[in-house]
């Protein structure tokens, strides 16, 4: 069986309104049901976990049966951080083969990139899905520029991160370690990256954006329309 956990713990504050970003409406349904309806049509993934902030968790189960949303099975409350959401998603698993991670507010990742990084995941032991930097990269140090970085073999990580449970478990095991000594994770390839293990890259579309302001969500309507 292989598992989904879809993060949607944030506040999303940078994004403006009272609302979370996640439960904006986008083409009828809020941004996290219709990422939702793209692990409903995936065929490598039997079940999903959705992380949510801890105030909306109990009416989520309303949306769920609107929307037909059979492969939620659980729905937890997330934690101060991205990671510490991921983590509590986790600990509600007790048995997979694959797990994996995907923003929330992705909706645009279509069924077959998930079950392409699924299925190499489970070949491999981990893989994630990434696009290229299409702009010139800077390296700036009190508002100078210090050099050019070239971006050849830069890639922007997207989700989902597939991973093997067991590999994904161990990485989480030394998370408020990590973050206590300063250490800001960003992905779930970060920790697992830090065990050695191999992870496989591959290409993504660019337009599996993440939704942070409000010129991304009327792009993500106009695409799914």
């Amino acid at each position: 069986m292989n598992v989904a956990i879809v993060v949607a713990g944030g506040r999303g504050t940078r994004f403006g309104g009272n609302r979370p970003k996640q439960f904006l409406e986008l083409n009828g349904a809020p941004v996290i049901v219709q990422t939702l309806r793209q692990f409903e049509r995936a065929g490598e993934i039997q079940n999903v976990v959705v992380v949510l902030p801890a105030a909306q968790t109990a009416g989520f189960q309303s949306l769920i049966q609107k929307f037909d949303l059979k492969k939620v099975s659980r729905v937890v409350a997330g934690g101060e951080t991205r990671s510490q959401s991921v983590r509590n998603g986790l600990e509600t698993i007790d048995e997979a083969d694959i797990v994996a991670v995907h923003d929330g507010v992705r909706p645009l990742v279509t069924p077959d990139e998930i079950d392409q990084v699924v299925r190499v995941a489970n070949d491999k032991g981990a893989a994630i899905l990434v696009a290229p930097v299409g702009d010139t990269l800077k390296q700036i140090e009190q508002d100078r520029v210090l050099r050019t970085v070239p971006r050849l073999n830069l890639r922007r990580a997207l989700t989902p991160q597939c991973f093997r449970f067991a590999v994904l478990k161990r990485a989480y095991e030394r998370l408020s370690e990590i973050e206590s000594s300063g250490n800001e994770v960003t992905d779930d390839s970060f920790l697992v990256e830090r065990l050695g293990v191999e992870i496989v890259a591959l290409a993504g579309s660019a337009r599996n954006i993440k939704i942070t302001n409000q010129e991304d969500l009327a792009f993500a309507a106009a695409l799914l329309k």
